[in-house]
């Protein structure tokens, strides 16, 4: 599957968090989030892998109990089943995978 850049498809995830499902295969599925500076994401879990990229903005990520300071570059993974929250602290976009594929991230 190939996608090319668009500036549709965004959907709002909740208040000041936008997403679109960029692409996805059998296993794996990519996500772009934009999120608006005040926004924070509450804490929950779910039972996919989540590994992310941070490509301009900043926000406070936790992990279980680590807060980290995340600037652009920084890259992480979330383990499935594992809680984890945001508070996003200047307009952001974050690239995400999921696996396995979310259904419920697919149009």
């Amino acid at each position: 599957m190939f996608q090319k850049k668009s500036t549709h498809g965004y959907k709002a995830a909740i208040d000041k968090i936008e997403m679109k499902t960029l692409v996805h295969g059998e296993k794996t599925l990519l996500v772009e989030f934009q999120m608006k500076k005040g926004a924070v994401l509450p804490r929950h879990s779910h039972p996919h892998e989540q590994t992310g990229y941070l490509v301009s903005g900043g926000m406070d990520l936790t992990i279980g109990n680590k807060v980290v300071n995340v600037e652009p570059g920084d890259s992480w993974c979330i383990p499935g089943d594992i809680e984890h929250n945001a508070v996003i602290l200047e307009d952001t976009v974050a690239i995400e995978v999921f696996s396995p594929v979310r259904d419920d991230y697919l149009s």
